[in-house]
């Protein structure tokens, strides 16, 4: 079963556009830099990722702003209440992403654009990315972090479905598996053109699907090996739908199913973030 998280800490970086280039008519990568990725990864200074799905919080200016308005001090303990308490007119665009690849000097994020389709913040000022545009980070400063789910047993044969929201997490999963993993992949895209290369030493057998065919898909399948390890994430509805199909229908130990809703149809990040805040004040 996955292991419990570990918790290297935390913190915000100042990051800025060095680049973007389209990967397909539904998403563009951004590459970015900042003292934070030139520091060494053991100086406590760096932001320092775990590979797989390892996400962090992206902070983005409004279209009248510069740079995100953040707040003034960094608090394990209070940064989100700090920043929940600024005008939401004037505070950073909060949203989450994952680490599609990290170089000395250098983080690439993928950000879908959700062509013909209602874009939100992010996708329209990722869309818009000019070099020198500025940001603000909320990363990890270690390796050994709680920001990552992917943690499949040593031996275990792995299934992962997602759509294109999940894909940089996939990516970032595929490349990390060792060699002679059994693998068995779903991806849904909203046109073939979004198709990637995939690179993994694993021994992995990839599908792409087109627009609600995800569950259909993976319902159709089988699975690899007899007890594998399953990671699935995107839609909430849809990745609900597919935890409850892997656990009742296949019979997964639900301990070896992680799943996340990345997004959920009709809801931003703040409504989201929410209900998250109003159901812990319930409590």
């Amino acid at each position: 079963m996955p292991t419990a998280a570990p918790a290297d800490p935390y913190r915000f970086f100042d990051l800025h556009v060095l680049r973007s280039a389209p990967l397909g008519p539904s998403m563009v990568r951004v590459t970015f830099g900042g003292p934070a990725l030139d520091a060494a990864d053991d100086s406590g200074d760096a932001f320092v990722s775990a590979g797989r799905d390892q996400r962090f919080k992206l902070f983005l200016p409004h279209p009248h702003q510069d740079a995100p308005v953040m707040p003034a001090t960094w608090s394990p303990g209070t940064w989100f209440a700090d920043w929940r308490a600024l005008d939401p007119a004037e505070r950073g665009i909060m949203r989450s992403y994952t680490v599609r690849a990290r170089r000395p000097g250098e983080l690439d994020v993928d950000v879908a654009l959700h062509p013909g389709g209602a874009s939100g913040p992010a996708a329209r000022w990722a869309a818009a990315a000019r070099p020198g545009d500025r940001v603000v980070v909320l990363g990890p400063s270690g390796p050994d972090n709680g920001g990552y789910d992917f943690r499949p047993p040593p031996g275990a044969p792995v299934l992962i479905a997602g759509d294109l929201t999940a894909l940089p997490a996939i990516a970032g999963n595929l490349a990390w598996l060792p060699a002679g993993t059994g693998a068995r992949v779903w991806v849904e895209v909203p046109d073939a053109a979004d198709r990637q290369d995939l690179p993994t030493e694993a021994d992995a057998e990839i599908s792409w699907v087109g627009p609600g065919g995800l569950l259909d898909a993976v319902r159709g399948a089988e699975m690899p090996g007899t007890s594998p390890y399953a990671w699935i994430a995107g839609e909430a509805a849809v990745v609900r739908a597919l935890r409850r199909h892997l656990v009742n229908e296949r019979g997964l130990d639900r301990r070896a199913v992680t799943f996340t809703g990345y997004w959920r149809r009709g809801a931003t990040e703040e409504d989201l973030l929410a209900e998250v805040v109003a159901d812990g004040a319930a409590r």
